[in-house]
């Protein structure tokens, strides 16, 4: 490395998104550098002190209006779609419906006498009226013509349904885990996800095995080191159970985001005074006396050490 690709080099580290050739190149450099060595050694002091600072409120007001944002966003990628009100529903079904034949003809017109049909294979045919009957939302919308003589149009329905329940809930956590674990397409979907489930579980509530089983999922495997981070500080909300703590060590063990690492070492100190686990510590004990570690987790697991 060049003396110039310092501070990538060293944010890398700090972050965790560098590769073990791209820390011993780092390491070499410092070594032969005394500028470099220097410099690194105050972006280490700025990272701490970065994370020392205490996290920023965030108002409903910014919230809303972000969400709106990120929402105005995704819809500017996605195919508008027309939904005509009640008034307009029949006129534009009997145009759509002209429109398809006219098609229909003139592609019959062109392609000549149709061969002998063949065997339906295909589902049944639903009548056009008894879909658009409650003006739906038509999605993923595809047009064929068949071998048959006949213009297949295919797509998906989609209908809103309101579900009201307590957090207790059994149903409600198994709605809430499967909107965290499968219906979230994007980082920014799921964070909303895990917002959710953190502002109706609060402190101190058990939430459901669902739920607890999701978030543990997605601190373990998810690609985005946001979402993994909003997962650990929602687990730490809640009473520490064996899934909970397994997931935090395994965090505190690989997690390549320092700041998932912290929260891991909040959670398992925490709990730890409660019940002390030799797992634990002995765990928080590594992280302490790591040279490779960040500067602040090993200062963060050294004083954690210290109230037991």
């Amino acid at each position: 490395m060049e003396c110039r690709e310092l501070t990538a080099f060293a944010v890398d580290r700090l972050t965790g998104a560098s590769e073990d050739t791209a820390q011993r190149e780092l390491d070499r450099h410092l070594e032969l550098c005394a500028a470099c060595r220097e410099e690194a050694e105050c972006i280490e002091r700025a990272w701490t002190a970065l994370g020392q600072d205490a996290d920023a409120q965030v108002t409903p007001e910014f919230r809303d209006r972000t969400l709106a944002l990120l929402e105005d966003e995704m819809l500017r990628a996605r195919i508008r779609e027309f939904q005509p009100k009640a008034r307009w529903a029949r006129l534009v079904a009997e145009a759509a419906a002209v429109l398809l034949a006219c098609v229909a003809g003139f592609w019959l017109a062109r392609r000549g006498p149709a061969p002998p049909a063949a065997v339906p294979t295909a589902a049944p045919t639903v009548r056009p009226d008894a879909i658009l009957r409650d003006n739906p939302r038509l999605a993923n919308v595809s047009y064929r013509a068949g071998a048959d003589g006949k213009l297949e149009v295919g797509f998906d329905v989609t209908a809103r349904q309101t579900v009201s329940g307590r957090p207790e809930d059994p149903a409600m956590g198994k709605l809430l885990a499967y909107l965290l674990a499968r219906n979230a397409e994007t980082a920014g979907e799921k964070s909303r996800a895990i917002e959710l489930v953190s502002e109706h579980y609060h402190s101190g509530a058990a939430a459901s095995p669902d739920i607890v089983a999701a978030l543990t999922s997605t601190l373990k495997k998810d690609p985005n080191p946001g979402v993994r981070k909003k997962a650990a500080d929602t687990l730490a909300a809640f009473p520490t159970t064996p899934d909970i703590r397994a997931a935090f060590l395994e965090a505190l063990r690989a997690d390549r985001n320092p700041a998932v690492r912290l929260t891991a070492i909040e959670a398992l100190a925490a709990s730890a005074k409660e019940a002390p686990d030799q797992k634990t510590i002995e765990s928080l004990r590594e992280k302490a006396q790591d040279p490779a570690e960040n500067g602040f987790v090993r200062a963060k697991a050294a004083s954690a050490l210290k109230n037991f």
